[in-house]
């Protein structure tokens, strides 16, 4: 028995670029193989609870313009709706993963031992609705930021009996995602930051934060969860500044606190942009730095300035994000999940289902162009070559006097050669 939500939306199947069914995919075809592997297998994608079921349609000038059976969330029976609708979602979409924070799947206990026994009790309807779904889960978090004892951030946040509560919640949330086969457990920081220097101890919030990402390792390997603990990069908004602004910045955190080998990266399209890179340069410094985990792929309002978790619409941009994934070996514990952040205006329940549609089209067809740049081989050969004068050579291993002496010794003058980069966006192009 379904809940009625959906009406009468049809299973989305693959029906080829020319159909004219709104409801299928075009370019998503589960079984196609990609480079030896399924096209599910590479992208593994994961619908995102919190945007595709929490999110109420609010903005800064106004409240809720949804209007959800489940709303408001204020007791189990609410959550156990909400939950019905997803996993009915899930079996449309036919996507493999799904991923969820504690707030968007329970309502809010009085204490804190209620809430966390509503995540227990929930865990086990999920497990069930999985097991009868085959939807396994990719990642599990915590929330927090929303609740105002966070506003101050969780693991930074200047109270110690906030940092420890923040502490609890995510033993809940990581026991709620061992307990659901959960292949990685994200921090998502969305405060870990502060909004002003003049009340802040820097070298404090730091110390606390990696602390607490040590306590999180621990804790996961002494429950044995063999998934992938995951950092999602995240630049200022709300805060002014974030201790996890980017990857580099995460990355020189965690070699400060010997953690480097223990703790990977989410990264986030709109996250990249708004830290001032692309998404792109973030997917290949975290392979080259070698914490590479897992992606979010959704994108912002190029004119809005912050991070709106639409779902991607753009194939160039995809195809070269997917290029850094495959190049890196593509994933192992992670996948792809996106928001599909509706509209405010998009009330219908096909909205939703549209957004993931075309959300899901988009990285096929990314990833195919990806895999077609890949498998001709030009980008890497042309990259290849730019570098090729540093093969045998032992500049390296010399030190400043000896470079100084065989510079004069050999009257080099070199010469600049073109990086050819008009040549290659070009070339870029030809694959879309």
């Amino acid at each position: 028995m379904t809940t009625g939500f959906f009406g009468d939306i049809p299973t989305i199947r693959y029906e080829g670029p020319d159909t004219d069914n709104a409801f299928a995919y075009r370019h998503y075809d589960p079984d196609a193989v990609v480079l030896g592997k399924r096209l599910e297998d590479h992208l593994r994608f994961a619908v995102a609870y919190w945007h595709s079921f929490a999110w109420e349609g609010g903005d800064p000038f106004g409240g809720r313009t949804f209007e959800r059976p489940w709303y408001p969330q204020d007791d189990m029976k609410m959550a156990k709706l909400k939950a019905d609708v997803a996993f009915e979602m899930f079996a449309l979409l036919g996507q493999p993963f799904f991923c969820f924070h504690d707030a968007d799947v329970r309502p809010e206990g009085a204490t804190f031992a209620e809430s966390r026994a509503r995540l227990e009790e929930i865990t086990d309807y999920f497990g069930q609705k999985m097991e009868d779904t085959g939807t396994g889960l990719l990642w599990g978090t915590a929330n927090l930021f929303s609740n105002r004892r966070f506003m101050s951030g969780a693991a930074t946040n200047p109270d110690p009996e906030v940092y420890a509560y923040a502490a609890a919640t995510v033993k809940s949330c990581l026991d709620a995602t061992q307990k659901l086969g959960g292949q990685n457990y994200v921090l998502w920081g969305g405060r870990e930051g502060y909004e002003t220097l003049l009340n802040t101890d820097l070298r404090r919030e730091r110390d606390q934060f990696g602390r607490f990402l040590a306590m999180v390792c621990d804790y996961a390997d002494k429950i044995g969860f063999t998934g992938a603990i995951l950092i999602e990069p995240k630049p200022q908004e709300p805060t002014k500044h974030q201790y996890d602004y980017d990857v580099a910045t995460v990355h020189g955190m965690l070699q400060e606190f010997g953690l480097e080998d223990r703790v990977k990266v989410n990264i986030e399209q709109g996250h990249a942009i708004l830290a001032g890179h692309s998404f792109e340069h973030e997917l290949a410094l975290a392979a080259s730095l070698g914490i590479f985990g897992s992606i979010d792929m959704n994108r912002n309002d190029y004119q809005s300035g912050w991070d709106t978790d639409q779902f991607p619409n753009n194939v160039p941009e995809v195809a070269l994000a997917y290029y850094e994934v495959l190049r890196a070996g593509g994933f192992t514990t992670g996948g792809t999940n996106f928001d599909a952040k509706l509209r405010r205006q998009s009330l219908d329940p096909e909205d939703l289902i549209l957004a993931h549609v075309g959300g899901m089209d988009t990285c096929a067809a990314g990833l195919k162009a990806a895999a077609r740049m890949l498998e001709d081989g030009k980008l890497e050969a042309a990259r290849a070559a730019r570098y090729a004068g540093w093969n045998g050579t032992d500049v390296l291993s010399c030190d400043l006097e000896t470079l100084a002496a065989r510079v004069e010794a050999q009257g080099l003058d070199p010469q600049p050669r073109s990086g050819r980069q008009e040549r290659l966006e070009n070339l870029v192009n030809r694959y879309l």
